[in-house]
């Protein structure tokens, strides 16, 4: 039975965008950057501290996109989470490397938090959407950690070397931040 499931949702994913791409098909590069660019590029504004570094960003992520697309497994998950780790992943890398160290900027990027083209009605923007209120319910003392550990990709390390408090205060407020915004998704 599962095999069978297993075949059946292969054939309604054979022609997804990234299985395309990863044959070579020259009108699927395009159908992924309509689909996925709004996507991507608001995750690397949201990451990036300049626009020309966003820029920069989002041509580097297709170019990742491209090269990784024959690993896609809708068994998974969808396309916009796949694109999504590789965008963060991608942006997060960027970031630490040595010569951006000295740009990082603390706002509250939350405000401006849009995953996806308005019109999208992917179950992405969805969840991300729900989050994204989840986080806006918490202390701004939690906020804060989760947008620079979220959303900047900060390791707790570099966590509290940017806020100046001991390590395991950091882990301790994440968790506590973590949890509750759980909390709020659920209810």
């Amino acid at each position: 039975m599962r095999s069978a499931h297993v075949a059946q949702r292969q054939g309604q994913t054979a022609d997804s965008v990234l299985h395309r791409v990863a044959r070579g098909d020259p009108g699927a590069a395009r159908e992924c950057v309509d689909q996925f660019g709004s996507l991507i590029w608001s995750i690397a504004v949201r990451m990036s501290c300049t626009r020309t570094d966003a820029e920069g960003a989002v041509q580097e992520i297709f170019v990742d996109v491209w090269r990784s697309a024959h690993r896609f497994d809708p068994e998974q998950g969808s396309e916009e989470i796949f694109i999504t780790m590789i965008a963060r992943r991608h942006v997060i890398d960027r970031r630490r490397r040595p010569t951006r160290r000295g740009h990082r900027r603390v706002i509250n990027y939350i405000d401006a938090l849009t995953w996806a083209d308005p019109d999208s009605s992917s179950k992405l923007c969805a969840e991300a959407l729900a989050a994204t209120r989840a986080v806006m319910q918490l202390r701004p003392a939690l906020r804060v950690l989760l947008e620079i550990g979220v959303l900047q990709g900060l390791n707790l390390s570099e966590i509290a070397r940017e806020l100046r408090l001991p390590i395991g205060k950091v882990k301790t407020v994440m968790c506590h931040a973590l949890i509750q915004v759980r909390e709020f998704m659920t209810r």
